[in-house]
């Protein structure tokens, strides 16, 4: 059987929704790190695997996929998953949510993105900067999408939206953004937070040695 194999990054928010539904799948997998950093990504190698040079990049199944969200769908379509509400409704509903984080918020605070407007302007307090500008309203409207109930982010039942939100809390964290006013924010995070698949897949517990 082949085996899985998740190339990623360990601070990456990308990767962690990705080790968030691989645990939750119950899929066992070699983690081969990618540090952005240092610019494993741009490497033959990795741009061979991800045109995008980008992560995460997942072998299962005798394929390789890119995309976060295109992996999520995977798991959910080949069954190791249920994450996603079974009505039309629903599913529109989360995926605005998920999409308000992954593809508004996530993309304007990668780390190219970030170090590029700092090079542009010449001053190191400019990420710091540019992350809060584009993190906190970002937040402050992913807010006002969430279900009034919860405890997860689409109401009683953990979904994709989920996946997505908590590694983003954790990126308004480092950047100094508050979100203790966002009350379901703050429910949700505090919901998927005692599951033992996530805090498998948190960024302090994956770190390279």
């Amino acid at each position: 059987m082949t085996q899985t194999v998740l190339h990623d990054y360990w601070r990456s928010t990308a990767s962690w929704r990705v080790r968030i539904a691989l645990n939750l799948a119950g899929v066992a997998y070699r983690a081969v790190p990618v540090d952005l950093v240092a610019g494993d990504q741009r490497s033959a190698a990795h741009v061979a695997r991800n045109p995008q040079a980008l992560v995460p990049v997942l072998d299962i199944d005798g394929l390789r996929l890119t995309q976060s969200m295109a992996i999520l769908d995977y798991l959910e379509e080949t069954g190791r998953l249920t994450l996603c509400p079974p009505d039309a409704a629903g599913r529109a509903r989360m995926r605005a949510v998920l999409q308000a984080i992954a593809c508004d918020i996530h993309p304007v605070c990668n780390l190219r993105v970030a170090a590029h407007a700092t090079d542009l302007t010449g001053r190191d307090e400019t990420r710091a900067e540019w992350m809060r500008h584009f993190i906190r309203p970002g937040l402050e409207a992913v807010e006002a999408m969430l279900d009034a109930e919860g405890p997860f982010c689409m109401g009683p039942d953990l979904t994709q939206a989920d996946l997505a939100l908590v590694p983003q809390l954790y990126n308004a964290d480092r950047w100094g953004v508050d979100t203790s006013d966002l009350p379901r924010i703050t429910r949700a995070a505090a919901a998927c937070a005692a599951l033992a698949a996530f805090a498998a897949a948190r960024p302090e517990a994956v770190q390279p040695a």
